[in-house]
């Protein structure tokens, strides 16, 4: 408990937020709920355009009106003839889920192409030359639903090419999560252009 604590004050003093406020229930730990009273703030683009041949886009924001509340995850991937590109958004925080095994997003996803990816960090390596843990998803159409993605299916990856070491990642120490739509370099289907994900909230069970 006490190394946990000297964690979360390095985490703070580095500009990383601390977040004790997440809700726990029988239902397992809503890291963020869009439904509710979580805003969008804290979350920051990280597209392509971090080298200079990037251009993409992200935006992440807020829709409500007196009937619901939920968060907007825009891209606009241009991507690279081989397919290299990401258009994506990050939050950073310290997140502590030994106790659970999986994370669910309740979402959908709208246009040509629903592709998108959901990138954990962890021990406050949340930039390169890190590399960052990924599982690849496919957004549920018409409806909104749950897509439930495995802690232990999460790999390590460096820029978008999966990396070959033993480390796996480290729940007691969730340092950054993230969304993104790929470009697919690396994948069998090649994806570019607009698209959105509707997200009404993301949790660990």
């Amino acid at each position: 408990m006490y190394s946990k604590l000297l964690i979360a004050f390095f985490m703070s003093s580095i500009g990383i937020r601390c977040d004790n406020s997440n809700i726990t229930s029988p239902e397992g730990q809503f890291l963020f709920d869009f439904t509710k009273d979580d805003n969008v703030y804290d979350w920051q683009e990280q597209s392509d355009t971090v080298r200079s041949v990037g251009m993409s886009k992200a935006v992440f924001v807020l829709h409500q009106n007196t009937q619901f509340r939920r968060a907007i995850f825009f891209a606009l991937l241009n991507p690279q003839l081989n397919g290299a590109g990401f258009a994506g958004i990050r939050a950073l925080g310290y997140h502590d889920l030994t106790q659970y095994t999986k994370l669910q997003v309740q979402c959908r996803g709208q246009g040509q192409f629903n592709g998108f990816k959901i990138v954990l960090r962890h021990k406050g390596l949340n930039n390169e030359p890190n590399y960052s843990f990924e599982q690849y998803f496919q957004a549920p159409k018409d409806e909104f639903a749950v897509k439930t993605l495995p802690f232990s299916e999460f790999k390590a990856y460096y820029r978008g090419k999966r990396v070959n070491n033993n480390e796996t990642l480290d729940l007691s120490q969730i340092t950054s999560i993230g969304i993104q739509m790929y470009g697919g370099v690396y994948q069998p289907v090649k994806q570019k252009g607009p698209a959105t994900l509707e997200v009404d909230w993301i949790r660990a069970v």
